[in-house]
Formats: C-alpha cells, structure tokens, sequence
C-alpha cells in the first residue's frame, strides 16, 4: 500500500491577536491526499481553508494534531512541495526567463542550464516571444502561466494552490484550468486545491472535500466521476456535473447562509 501524500490528523489551529482573542480556525480537521491524486477543497469564507494549506508548507503548525508528508512529520518547508498563490508570486524587476529560472538556480543548478530548461517551461505554457518581457507588459493570464511554470520546472511531488485563478475572467480561467491539467497529468504530482467555486473543483479534482464554516471541519467528500482526460469547457455541460453541483451548492449552501 502506498504512503498517503498529505495526512492531516485531528488538527486544530488557534490564532491569538494582539490584544489575546482567540480564533479558531480549524477544529479536529483530518484529510488524506493520495499519491498523484487531485483533490479540490471549497467552503465559506474563513473556514480555514488556507490555513489547512499553510500546515502542509511547514509555514504555520498546528496547535494540535499531526500534519506529515509522504510518511513524515512536518518540521519545515519542504522541497518537494509546491505553491501557487492567488495574488501573483513572480518577481516585478525580472523578466519572464529570469522568474521561471529562479528555482532551478536556488536549488544549485548552474545558470545556462537552468535559462535553458526555464526555456523549455515557457515554451510548454505558451509564452514563446514574451521571454524577455516583465510582468507588467503581460496580461493576468500570462503572468499566471508564469506561476505555474515556475511552479512545475521544479518538478514539486505536492502542489498546493489557494484560489490560482480567481482573478482570471471566465475564458482565461477556462484556459488556465485546462493548462493546469495538462501539466498536473504529465507530472501527476498529488495536488490540494482550494477554491470557492463548486464548478472549477469538479471541473478539475478527482474528489471535492466540503468544509463547514469555521472553525472548520469536513462535512462531505465527493467522488468525481468524470473521465481523464478531462475537457474542462465540455465537462461543465453533461449530466452527471450538473447533478453533482447541485448536490454540492445544497450541502455549502447551510454554511454560508447566516
């Protein structure tokens, strides 16, 4: 039997502001992410969603409970996990070579080979021509394809996404998801992606994990049975999507009413 990717066990996170209120964000929270799995995690607003990602980074520990990857603890930041944010992590004063490059060169590789496998990587996100451009003279879903590519050229094992395409308008989301899945399936990392749209996580995930409102824990999960590979656009208009966002929306629609 395989090692799980992710395992989060019972863990609660507790945040104490500086006049000594106490926020919990998530109460005895347990998901298990499979190797090579894509699981898609929605739910209200500030049920912790994020800080779930945050204890798989190493960058925020949990109050209680354990967090381990690929058998682990988590005891830090790991190399073999990646993140994409929704705001734009792309260095401003590089251009587009130097920012998919830059983790090949922080992990020791020599500088030509690393401009020269960041060339392969623009090419494979379709930014041919826009290499010496900066991230301000490309649109969002260019600067978007360069987080991913400076996401996947270090070839990560775990890739975590909050809410990646959220600022994108509908074509452009539609692109970057189906970019996202062609990547994912030829490196099949294990990917934990956080969104507040039921249809992008069915759209994308081979299971849906419903969170309640905060602090937050798992309400239902969701299996998704729809063939890879997946055309994103044709997926949304079958039957069995339609029916499992109305299952969906009906299990979050109590959390989020007030």
């Amino acid at each position: 039997m395989k090692i799980p990717a992710v395992e989060l066990n019972n863990v609660s996170r507790k945040f104490v502001s500086p006049h000594g209120k106490v926020t919990l964000a998530l109460r005895e929270f347990s998901l298990t992410v499979h190797a090579g799995e894509f699981c898609a995690i929605v739910g209200p607003t500030g049920c912790g969603k994020s800080t779930a990602l945050d204890m798989i980074t190493g960058l925020n520990p949990p109050s209680s409970g354990t967090v381990r990857v690929f058998g682990r603890p988590v005891t830090g930041i790991d190399p073999n996990i990646g993140f994409v944010f929704q705001a734009d992590a792309v260095f401003p004063w590089k251009n587009v070579i130097d920012n998919v490059a830059i983790g090949p060169l922080y992990r020791g590789m020599d500088k030509t080979a690393a401009r020269d496998k960041a060339a392969g990587w623009v090419r494979r996100v379709g930014l041919t021509g826009f290499e010496q451009h900066y991230p301000h003279q490309l649109s969002g879903g260019m600067r978007k394809r360069v987080a991913l590519a400076q996401t996947f050229i270090n070839e990560p094992k775990i890739l975590l996404m909050d809410e990646p395409f959220s600022a994108l308008d509908v074509q452009t989301r539609a692109l970057m998801q189906a970019e996202l899945l062609e990547l994912w399936s030829e490196q099949q990392a294990s990917v934990v992606f956080v969104t507040h749209d039921i249809e992008e996580a069915i759209a994308l995930a081979d299971r849906v994990v419903v969170l309640s409102k905060g602090p937050g824990n798992v309400k239902s999960t969701y299996q998704i049975p729809l063939a890879r590979p997946r055309d994103v656009t044709k997926a949304r208009y079958t039957q069995p999507f339609i029916d499992l966002s109305k299952q969906i929306w009906s299990d979050l629609k109590d959390e989020v009413q007030v």
